[in-house]
């Protein structure tokens, strides 16, 4: 643990979460061997400084480190960068020059971003890493070079590898000895040490009193996820310290330094809502947002055939019962075949409710045996089906307007209660997000 302290005191680390203590102890084991380490972190976290920690506790700390950042090199000059090339190799190459690792043998190269390298440069280093050989650009001499070499990303090589976009051979290579940094919203107290080091330093170097935390802004400090890591706290540490003229920060003070983060979730009010508030964080390709609607539209359909054949069943046992009771109370009434035709058992139902002398019976390709007690045919008024269908049909459709309006008040009534937040009314409605957008459209129903 004192070796760590010391480490840090030395290279300016400040912080004491486990995370960052466990890879300040890997950086000090690997670093008198020669193995090719691999730093993982977010953009900001410090990744740059274990690369230095690396390099000067090994037995090359005498030789020349350099950093290079692959994300700021053009693709067409990062092999001349990195390997050298000769005179007249390409357009401007006025003259031969040394690349970065024949300058740099015997020591130390930071690749930083190293997942924004070019695939062919990726095919180069890997020569580099397995053979210690390179070729300058315009070249045809291999040339050799003894280098250690120190990589960083903030990208997964794994994903990116399985994109096409980086060498899983190369990532192999450089993973010899993998360390992680932690970013500044997983290292706990750390943030508030970090902070009071930042004002301090900015206090000198401004000539003016150190800014100082009272307790809401303390956890306002230790709550903020800062997207930005390190860099970012100390910008907002200098900005505090030069624009502040009250020396102690509350949390309302605070909060005006402190950007708002986007959370990446979908903005309410989007056309597709059922789609996109299930989306989360997860991007869906065109293909895949094709196959959710079609799946949606199915489940919805296999949902209407279920809700239908419930309601027809119902009414066909409805009827039945019916037909039951007047076979007992009117004698030998004919089930089967009014069950057939439930029109006609309505209309003969109706009939022996009301005690008709002349009971109705419908002439329809499913006629009624009439009861065997009246042998009379004079005693029967017959009636073309032709005549009835239009009180029928209006019946039918006044009943149709009621589920209708019953329906739209019920969607109203949920809206209503989840203060018009769709998700949560078509759960109290036991339907789909989706289906209950397309009945608000369809019934004109207005949203605030």
């Amino acid at each position: 643990m004192n070796d760590i302290q010391s480490i840090k005191q030395r290279f300016g680390i400040i912080g004491n979460s486990p995370a960052l203590n466990h890879a300040i102890q890997v950086a000090v084991q690997v670093a008198p061997t020669d193995l090719t380490v691999l730093i993982t972190g977010e953009s900001g976290s410090g990744k740059e400084s274990f690369s230095k920690i690396i390099h000067n506790l090994s037995p090359r700390k005498h030789n020349n480190f350099i950093a290079i950042n692959c994300g700021a090199i053009p693709e067409g000059t990062i092999d001349s960068e990195l390997f050298g090339h000769e005179k007249g190799s390409f357009t401007g190459a006025t003259e031969a020059r040394k690349g970065y690792f024949e300058v740099t043998d015997g020591g130390t190269i930071f690749l930083d971003e190293i997942g924004e390298m070019p695939l062919g440069t990726q095919a180069r280093l890997l020569r580099v890493l397995e053979n210690g050989e390179f070729i300058k650009v315009g070249s045809s001499k291999v040339q050799k070079t003894n280098v250690r070499v120190v990589a960083a990303t903030n990208v997964d090589l794994l994903k990116a590898a399985e994109q096409g976009k980086f060498r899983l051979d190369l990532y192999y290579r450089l993973n010899t000895v993998p360390i992680y940094i932690p970013p500044l919203r997983e290292r706990g107290n750390d943030i508030e040490l970090l902070f009071r080091k930042f004002a301090t330093d900015f206090a000198e170097r401004y000539r003016v009193k150190p800014i100082t935390l009272d307790e809401g802004a303390k956890q306002l400090l230790l709550s903020y996820p800062f997207p930005g890591n390190i860099r970012q706290l100390k910008n907002i540490a200098e900005q505090i310290s030069l624009l502040e003229t009250n020396r102690e920060v509350n949390a309302a003070t605070l909060s005006k330094y402190l950007p708002p983060v986007n959370t990446g979730k979908a903005q309410s009010g989007s056309l597709l809502p059922a789609i996109m508030g299930e989306q989360k964080e997860e991007q869906l390709s065109e293909r895949d947002l094709l196959y959710k609607i079609l799946f949606d539209l199915r489940r919805d359909v296999t949902d209407l055939k279920k809700v239908v054949l419930g309601l027809l069943q119902g009414d066909i046992a409805n009827e039945k019962a019916l037909l039951q009771q007047n076979q007992r109370l009117f004698g030998n009434l004919d089930v089967s075949a009014t069950a057939q035709d439930p029109l006609a058992a309505h209309f003969q139902q109706e009939s022996a409710a009301s005690s008709i002398a002349a009971p109705v019976v419908i002439a329809s390709n499913n006629p009624i045996k009439p009861p065997t007690s009246r042998n009379n045919k004079d005693d029967y008024e017959f009636i073309n089906i032709e005549d009835v269908p239009h009180e029928i049909h209006r019946e039918e459709e006044e009943d149709s307007l009621s589920l209708q309006k019953k329906e739209k008040e019920m969607i109203i009534k949920a809206l209503i209660k989840n203060n018009h937040k769709r998700k949560y009314a078509a759960q109290d409605l036991g339907i789909s997000e989706r289906t209950l957008y397309r009945k608000i459209k369809q019934y004109g129903i207005e949203e605030d």
